[in-house]
């Protein structure tokens, strides 16, 4: 058996040569100890059984005609990350499986990073069917009249609320742009970043994942329904759909973020899933249309990243802010993705939603923290691949 480098690391901060050794049988005997008894954990029916409370039906895999000894591969995967924080299963509406890691409960509610810029979407949508919102075509320009327009580059004035939602506002993707720098050390003061940061593409043309748009078009719905996004959302979001967020963060002026920092238990983030599975429907009550749904999962940028990302996820494409799509196995699947291995997967040809929520490790980006949340997407990915 060999030892894996991570383990031979912390070997060695552990064990200082000068003090003393171990013979190398004994560390074997260790590392089997500590490693090999927790790959071993046998997983039973009873380990992701859900708990009955009164906000979802709850039923089984078998029940609901799920193959259980993919269920609880998955589930033995889920056990050994030290990252993960929930894993939920739901199968025509009921809650099938169901397990907490790491100290973390059925109550626990954590930051969903980018998920956030779903529930903005969402909530322009809302904001549209209301009246709030004459249209998708509105400009920017017309809801931050503080700003002195003619001073700056002209296409800027030309942007619009839908490029905005399809990532396509002509503002850099900031992971690999100069500017992600300048966007997270401006401690929350954010607005005066629509002037000082250029344009990186004419707006329409090229997509630009931005975490700077994604918050302007929430303080765009916050400003055309005078309210906080935070009441929009439970008035016309949460209160009818039966969820709630207990925190949301602002920025330095007030503003609710629209790109991140919802904070939201794993049963919550099902019940907005199945508004998406439901086509808007929830309850006989119909939240937002059919339509919005439709027109927020097509695809409207292809293969993202220009190469496979993921082991069990192909052709990853993007809808409106942070909805993608992608192929596993025999199936089509859409799925909200916040850093650090927050998800939401929809597989609308099997009424399945699985969602995921993790430790979202701010400020970490890396190599590190990037395995961390792949490894969650796989493990989904991988389940979601084995379905027939």
């Amino acid at each position: 058996m060999k030892l894996s480098p991570k383990y031979k690391s912390s070997l060695k901060r552990a064990i200082h040569p000068s003090k003393f050794r171990l013979p190398a049988l004994l560390l074997l005997v260790i590392y089997c100890h500590f490693s090999c008894e927790k790959e071993h954990v046998t997983i039973t029916s009873s380990f992701y059984a859900p708990l009955e409370l009164d906000d979802w039906d709850v039923s089984t895999p078998e029940d609901q005609g799920l193959d259980t000894t993919d269920v609880k591969e998955m589930y033995q995967v889920a056990a050994q990350m030290d990252n993960l924080y929930g894993l939920l299963l739901i199968k025509d509406g009921y809650l099938v499986a169901e397990r907490y890691f790491n100290g973390k409960s059925v109550s626990t509610a954590r930051p969903i990073a980018s998920i956030t810029k779903s529930y903005t979407s969402t909530l322009t949508g809302i904001a549209l069917e209301k009246g709030y919102l004459t249209s998708l075509d509105q400009t920017m320009a017309e809801f931050f009249p503080e700003f002195d327009w003619e001073s700056m580059d002209t296409l800027k004035s030309q942007i619009t609320i839908r490029q905005i939602l399809k990532m396509r506002s002509g503002y850099p993707w900031e992971e690999f742009s100069d500017y992600n720098d300048l966007l997270w050390s401006s401690f929350g003061d954010w607005l005066p970043l629509i002037e000082e940061i250029p344009l990186a593409y004419e707006p329409g043309n090229d997509y630009g994942y931005s975490n700077l748009m994604s918050h302007i078009l929430g303080i765009i719905v916050s400003r055309a329904a005078d309210t906080s996004l935070y009441d929009f959302a439970k008035r016309y979001l949460c209160e009818p759909l039966g969820v709630s967020i207990p925190v949301w963060w602002a920025d330095s002026d007030g503003y609710n973020y629209g790109h991140g920092d919802i904070h939201s238990t794993a049963r919550d983030l099902a019940r907005f899933g199945e508004l998406y599975l439901n086509e808007g429907l929830y309850k006989n009550t119909q939240i937002i249309s059919s339509g919005w749904i439709v027109d927020a999962l097509l695809p409207y940028s292809f293969d993202l990243y220009g190469r496979e990302i993921f082991d069990h996820f192909k052709q990853l494409n993007m809808g409106y802010m942070n909805w993608f799509s992608a192929v596993s196995g025999n199936y089509t699947v859409y799925f909200s993705w916040g850093h650090g291995g927050q998800h939401i997967f929809l597989i609308p040809d099997l009424n399945i939603i699985v969602v995921t929520t993790a430790d979202y490790m701010p400020g970490q980006d890396g190599e590190k923290a990037w395995e961390k949340q792949k490894s969650i997407t796989d493990m989904v990915g991988k389940y979601i691949s084995r379905l027939h």
